[in-house]
C-alpha cells in the first residue's frame, strides 16, 4: 500500500533557493496523486445545487410578484375610473332647478382587469359608494373598492384583493 503525502504550494525560487518572486504552482510528492476526495465533490455538488435552487425560488418569487403588481395596478386604475365617473356626474344644489345626477348611492361594476393574459381574464368587481360629508358646505365623499382575485396562486393565497380610492367633491366641480 501506498502512502501519499499532501500536496503543498511553494513557489519556483523557494524551490530552487532563489529570491526571485515567480507565480506559484503546486508541488506533489513522490508518488503522491492529484485529486479531490469524495467528501469535496459531495460538498462541492451541494453547494452548487443549494445555489441553483436558491436562484429559481428568486425567480419564481420575482415573476409571482409582477404578475400580481400587475393586476394590482390594473385594479387600482379601475378603482379611479369609477371615482372618475362619479365625479363626472352634475351635481349643483345651487341651481334652479336644483341638479343632483350623483345622489347619495352605491353602484357595483363588474369588469375585467387590463391586463394582457394568454387564457381567462381576471374580472373585478368595483363598488362606488357616495355618501354625503357636510351639508353646509355641501360635501360628498366618493369612493371606489375593487375587488378582484388572482386564480394562478394557490387557494389560500389567491386573494381577494382590495384596490381603493377615496376623494371629497364639492358640489358644481
Amino acid at each position: 500500500m501506498k502512502i501519499c503525502r499532501p500536496v503543498f504550494w511553494a513557489s519556483d525560487s523557494e524551490i530552487a533557493g532563489g529570491h526571485a518572486a515567480t507565480r506559484p504552482r503546486v508541488v506533489k510528492a513522490s508518488g503522491g496523486r492529484f485529486g479531490f476526495t469524495l467528501t469535496e465533490v459531495v460538498v462541492a455538488v451541494a453547494v452548487i445545487a443549494l445555489t441553483f435552487a436558491g436562484v429559481i425560488y428568486g425567480y419564481v418569487r420575482t415573476t409571482d410578484r409582477a404578475e400580481w403588481s400587475s393586476y394590482s395596478l390594473a385594479a387600482q386604475s379601475l378603482a379611479m375610473q369609477g371615482v372618475e365617473q362619479a365625479r363626472a356626474a352634475k351635481w349643483d344644489p345651487q341651481a334652479w332647478p336644483a341638479v343632483d345626477e350623483l345622489g347619495v348611492t352605491n353602484l357595483t361594476q363588474e369588469e375585467p382587469l387590463d391586463v394582457p393574459v394568454a387564457g381567462e381574464p381576471v374580472l373585478a368587481t368595483n363598488y362606488v359608494s357616495v355618501t354625503t360629508v357636510s351639508l353646509d358646505p355641501p360635501l360628498r365623499q366618493l369612493r371606489a373598492d375593487c375587488v378582484w382575485m388572482l386564480k394562478s396562486r394557490p387557494a389560500g393565497i389567491a386573494g381577494p384583493f382590495t384596490n381603493t380610492a377615496v376623494t371629497l367633491r364639492a358640489a358644481d366641480q
